[in-house]
């Protein structure tokens, strides 16, 4: 081969390797500037209630908005916080989320270790029901029920945000995928050294399934912090309001024009936990979900 020959193929070679950098580059920018844009999309929302509840009423009904208050009011957050009667709120939704979480994480636990680890008689077609029921939109379930809970007299108690929404079919999906994964072998092995099933569930399972259970945790408290058609339907008497209905109450059953900074203030107090939730326990979130989608 000549050198001159060595030299178009270098140059070719060299050629095709920049225009590869490049589009590669090219492709590089475009993703992170249409990642930088939904993150602007999705942020911007957020940062316009943090600014309007630190704003005077005059200043947010101006007719072009401002970007930044002109005068930071901290006590919006104080008039929200006596206005909404947020201690009351909160304790009643930590209330509510921390029982239906513990008993919700009892008959999930016990549920899952009965479908993946011991044998009866149609435990498979069972569980395809359950599984079946996932595809039913929960509202339907919505006026059965309601008619269900007041035939009970549940009405305007705790017990009607609690007792119906314990069994979660998805949570149970969950954690026996999860259960699946460890050996059976240990199972059998416990057996053999006469250990008992709920022994084994505490001492083997329940410590080797922590991160998924974590998980379960985290979603159920925030599906009650969340929850607002529900509770607004069967528990709307002041003693048993939650955050998201009892917001709705203090600002319009108030007098005149609402207050829009204080209510977005309001807002942003009950969006803090949540916040923090997200921010430290994220990584158990999605460690919790993956582990259960991975064989072996």
């Amino acid at each position: 081969m000549s050198d001159k020959t060595v030299k178009i193929y270098e140059k070719d070679l060299h050629d095709a390797t920049s225009k590869q950098r490049f589009v590669k580059v090219g492709v590089q920018v475009l993703i992170y500037a249409f990642l930088i844009l939904m993150a602007i999309i999705i942020i911007f929302p957020f940062y316009w209630m943090l600014i309007s509840s630190v704003k005077s009423l005059e200043e947010y009904k101006q007719t072009i908005p401002s970007l930044f208050p002109k005068e930071i009011l901290w006590s919006n957050y104080v008039e929200a916080f006596n206005q909404a009667s947020l201690g009351r709120l909160f304790m009643n939704t930590l209330y509510v989320g921390i029982v239906s979480t513990l008993l919700s994480l009892v008959i999930t636990v016990l549920s899952a270790f009965a479908f993946a680890r011991l044998e009866f008689k149609g435990k498979n077609a069972l569980f395809a029901a359950l599984l079946a029921t996932m595809m039913i939109p929960g509202e339907l379930f919505t006026i059965t029920n309601y008619a269900t809970v007041n035939s009970f007299g549940w009405m305007e108690s705790f017990e009607v945000l609690i007792i119906p929404f314990l069994v979660s079919v998805f949570y149970i999906y969950l954690l026996r995928q999860n259960f699946m994964q460890i050996p059976n072998e240990l199972y059998l092995a416990a057996k053999v050294d006469g250990t008992g099933d709920l022994k084994y569930l505490w001492k083997v399972m329940i410590p080797l399934a922590l991160p998924t259970l974590i998980s379960i945790t985290i979603l159920k408290m925030m599906g009650a912090w969340n929850s607002y058609v529900w509770p607004r339907l069967v528990a709307n008497d002041e003693a048993h309001r939650l955050i998201t209905n009892g917001l709705r109450n203090a600002f319009t059953e108030s007098t005149g024009d609402v207050n829009i900074p204080v209510q977005m203030a309001a807002v942003a107090i009950v969006s803090f936990p949540l916040f923090l939730v997200f921010v430290f326990l994220r990584k158990y979130i999605m460690k919790g979900v993956s582990r259960s989608g991975i064989k072996g």
